[in-house]
C-alpha cells in the first residue's frame, strides 16, 4: 500500500488512521485486538487515540492506551507502527490542561500504558487558553529531547492560538507543530475551510480529520427519527438529518450506486481527493466496517462526482 510521509518529519503512514476512542468503550480488550489485527493485516499502520479514551466510561481514561500497548507487546509490532496519543484534554478528576507540568506528567503515564519507549505523533488535544503557548512548546522541548516523542501535532486549537504558537517556536527556537486534526467531513465543513485550511498552507501542516463520518451520519445509516435510537450515538447525530443533511445522503446514495460502493467509502473517499488531507481518522467495530475503510483509498472519485458532493454539501 501506498504510503504517505507526514510533513517535516520521517513518518510514512497508511491513508486511513485507526481511531482508538472505540477501544475499552464500545470494543473490548478482545475485539479491540481482533480489529487491530485486521486493520494492520490488511497494511494499514497508523493508530489515533488520547490519555483521556474514554474517560466518559470511567471517569478519567487511559483504556484506549492501555489495550494498544497490550496488544502491540503481545504482537511485538510496536516498529511498525506509527502511534498518536494526546494531551489535555478533561476528564472528571481535571478540566483542559496544556500547562508544562501537566503535559510532562502525562507524557509518562501515556508511555506506561502503551508500554512503548516512544510516541510518533504526540497531540494537544484541547487548548485551556491559559497556559503561555510558550510553556507549552517548552514542555513539548523537553519530552522531544528526552526521547519520549517524536513530533507533536495540534487538534482542538483556535486559529489564533495555533498562529501565535507557530511565531513563539520561531522565535525560541522551539519545536513546530507538524499536523493539524480538524473536525471536517461531508457535513461539517465550513470551520476547517474558512478558519484552518489557509493555515494548514502557511504553516505546511498535515491534516488528520476527526469524525470524519460524522459520528457515523455519513454511513447512512440514519434514515428515520427511528433509526436515532438504536445506536450509541444516534442521539448525538441527529442534528445532522436537516436538509442539508438529506442533500448528502441523496448525493452519497448517487455516487455510491455509480461505484458500486457504499456511502461510507464515498465519504472517505471524498476526503482522500482532497491534497490536504493525509489521512481521515476513523474507527470501526466490525469486520464490514473494516471493509468500508479499506476500500476508501482504492476509490478514485471523478470531477462529476466530486461537484456533485460539493454541491450537496456546501
Amino acid at each position: 500500500m501506498q504510503k504517505k510521509t507526514i510533513k517535516n518529519t520521517d513518518l510514512s503512514v497508511a491513508p486511513i488512521n485507526f481511531g482508538g476512542n472505540v477501544f475499552g468503550w464500545t470494543l473490548n480488550e478482545k475485539e479491540s485486538f481482533d480489529i487491530l489485527d485486521q486493520f494492520t493485516d490488511a497494511g494499514f499502520n497508523f493508530i489515533d487515540t488520547a490519555d483521556t479514551y474514554s474517560w466518559w466510561v470511567n471517569g478519567k481514561g487511559g483504556q484506549s492506551e492501555e489495550i494498544i500497548g497490550k496488544w502491540m507487546k503481545e504482537r511485538n509490532n510496536r516498529n511498525d507502527l506509527v502511534i498518536a496519543t494526546k494531551v489535555g484534554s478533561e476528564t472528571k478528576e481535571h478540566g483542559f490542561d496544556i500547562s508544562k507540568r501537566h503535559i510532562l506528567k502525562s507524557v509518562d503515564e501515556s508511555l506506561q500504558r502503551l508500554q512503548t519507549d516512544h510516541i510518533d505523533l504526540y497531540y494537544t488535544h484541547f487548548d485551556d487558553n491559559k497556559t503561555p503557548v510558550e510553556e507549552t512548546l517548552e514542555a513539548y522541548d523537553e519530552v522531544i529531547k528526552a526521547g519520549k516523542v517524536r513530533y507533536i501535532a495540534a487538534s482542538n486549537v483556535s486559529p489564533e492560538r495555533l498562529k501565535e504558537s507557530f511565531e513563539a517556536a520561531e522565535k525560541n527556537g522551539l519545536p513546530k507543530y507538524v499536523a493539524l486534526q480538524p473536525h471536517y467531513n461531508l457535513v461539517e465543513r465550513e470551520k476547517f475551510e474558512s478558519e484552518y485550511e489557509q493555515l494548514v498552507k502557511d504553516f505546511d501542516l498535515s491534516v488528520f480529520t476527526y469524525w470524519s463520518l460524522a459520528a457515523g451520519f455519513l454511513t447512512g445509516k440514519y434514515r428515520s427519527e427511528e433509526d436515532f435510537a438504536k445506536t450509541t450515538r444516534g442521539e448525538g447525530v441527529r442534528k445532522y438529518f436537516d436538509d442539508k443533511g438529506k442533500a448528502v445522503l441523496k448525493a452519497l446514495d448517487e455516487v455510491s450506486a455509480k461505484h458500486n460502493s457504499s456511502p461510507a467509502t464515498v465519504s472517505l473517499a471524498w476526503l482522500l481527493a482532497n491534497p490536504l488531507i493525509t489521512a481521515p481518522i476513523v474507527s470501526a467495530t466490525s469486520k464490514n466496517q473494516l471493509e468500508t475503510l479499506f476500500a476508501a483509498p482504492k476509490l478514485n472519485l471523478d470531477s462529476e462526482d466530486l461537484q456533485i458532493l460539493d454541491e450537496a454539501s456546501k
